[in-house]
């Protein structure tokens, strides 16, 4: 596609998956419950009323999942590390059984030519730990980078590019204020102090793995949205702008030493239980940011409803089936946003996909061209912000599999890959054939060019 010509000749192509989403095995070899085991039991709270005991049954099929991988074509892999495999009581003594798994996947991806890029944490906290009060305390963060400094001395000799969190919005805005998540608390200052502890422990996590490894490149991963008003009234863009304060802002100045943005703290009125040294700590220099884009918000003012008091509307156009619009020229915006407002130095797009009904055929394929579509929109997205100067360096298709998608259950598919969730049968979609494509692609681009 001459649509992609813009991007850097070293692109990275990748897919990404999460640890609770696509493992399984949650009892097995020593791993203790994590906050999604509880909360996929309270009633009600899980479509259906799923879990992810088997999910993609992948701690078993890894080798299967990287030969799946090599045949996409792709130069790297975005994985989530569950803390509760590795380190079952959230501190103290580490599970070599759990550890040793990871040690074998990133071996099995060095073989196969697949960079590794682990996440350490994708919301699957220990339950121990939030018996002891989980993310709204301190001793949290101090324990999540105990567990990093575990994983990085292990892993270290062979993984270069680390991610701290995963969307660290959804773990305290929906864990704790919404509810919609794990832990499913609806409380604002624990939600607001779950925010500041997660943002500690990233710099103290940032801390840890750059003792252990020498050259490490350590980012972090945020889901953001530009944020805009339904309508030209004041309380419309004004509604906007406590949007982008809440879902972006937030999230972005802190890591970038500017500290909590006034006018959330204004809003929350919740006071941050900061220590000294902890902006400090927070704002650790990143190698690289990650950002997950799925859809832009376009809201109106809502002075009773639910923070920040501005509710989305529906705008026309086309839809996913988690009822997201697809908006590809929002991803174009975020790049340059946080090129020109944040001065990254290097960005990968580290989630971006697309739910849709997917059918297996009579004859065994699956068909699914809106998927298609929204791949390639996405991916000229990136090619026009790097021609515009976005410092990217690569894209993680969301999501190699079909898997548990959290609270939505299993009945929302993302995957490049269509998991039969009875027998385990993988098979490559439409989609995934097109991504494919579109690596080879670039890569007889690229040696063109050379």
């Amino acid at each position: 596609m001459n649509d992609l010509n813009a991007l850097p000749a070293n692109f990275t192509w990748g897919v990404a998956t999460s640890a609770y989403q696509i493992e399984g095995a949650v009892s097995e070899d020593g791993r203790s419950p994590s906050i999604w085991d509880t909360f996929s039991r309270a009633p009600g709270a899980i479509d259906n009323g799923d879990h992810g005991d088997i999910a993609c049954d992948h701690y078993h099929r890894w080798r299967e999942d990287i030969a799946l991988m090599k045949q996409l074509g792709v130069d790297a892999y975005r994985f989530s590390i569950a803390w509760p495999r590795v380190v079952p009581g959230g501190s103290g003594q580490v599970n070599e059984a759990g550890l040793g798994f990871y040690d074998r996947l990133v071996d099995g991806l060095l073989e196969a030519g697949i960079t590794p890029f682990p996440t350490l944490y994708h919301w699957d906290l220990p339950q121990a730990s939030q018996d002891r009060g989980g993310w709204p305390v301190r001793e949290t963060a101090e324990h999540f980078a105990a567990y990093a400094a575990v994983v990085a001395d292990r892993l270290g000799d062979r993984v270069r590019d680390w991610a701290t969190l995963n969307e660290p919005l959804c773990s305290a805005w929906i864990g704790h204020l919404e509810g919609r998540m794990a832990p499913g608390l609806t409380d604002l200052t624990a939600a607001v102090n779950a925010s500041y502890h997660l943002h500690l422990g990233h710099g103290l996590a940032t801390q840890a793995i750059r003792a252990a490894v020498p050259g490490a490149r350590v980012g972090i991963v945020n889901n953001l949205s530009p944020c805009e008003p339904a309508t030209d009234s004041d309380a419309d863009r004004t509604a906007a702008v406590r949007a982008d304060g809440h879902t972006n802002r937030w999230w972005l100045d802190p890591i970038h030493g500017r500290g909590y943005p006034q006018d959330m703290l204004d809003l929350y009125g919740v006071d941050l239980p900061e220590r000294p040294g902890d902006l400090e700590t927070i704002a650790a220099p990143l190698d690289w940011l990650g950002l997950n884009y799925y859809f832009r918000n376009v809201v109106t003012d809502d002075p009773d409803g639910p923070l920040p008091h501005a509710k989305q509307v529906q705008t026309p156009g086309r839809r996913t089936a988690m009822d997201w619009e697809v908006c590809a020229d929002g991803l174009e915006q975020l790049l340059l946003r946080l090129t020109d407002d944040y001065g990254a130095r290097s960005i990968y797009v580290t989630e971006n996909g697309s739910a849709y009904p997917d059918v297996v055929k009579p004859d065994g394929t699956v068909d699914d061209p809106d998927r298609a579509r929204y791949l390639e929109e996405h991916l000229a997205a990136c090619a026009r912000a790097a021609g515009k100067g976005a410092p990217l360096a690569g894209y993680f298709a969301w999501s190699l599999l079909d898997n548990f998608e959290w609270a939505y259950g299993y009945d929302k598919r993302f995957g490049l890959i269509h998991v039969d969730y009875e027998t385990q049968r993988r098979t490559i979609k439409g989609s995934g054939h097109r991504y494919a494509d579109l690596i080879r692609s670039s890569a007889r681009a690229t040696r063109k060019a050379a």
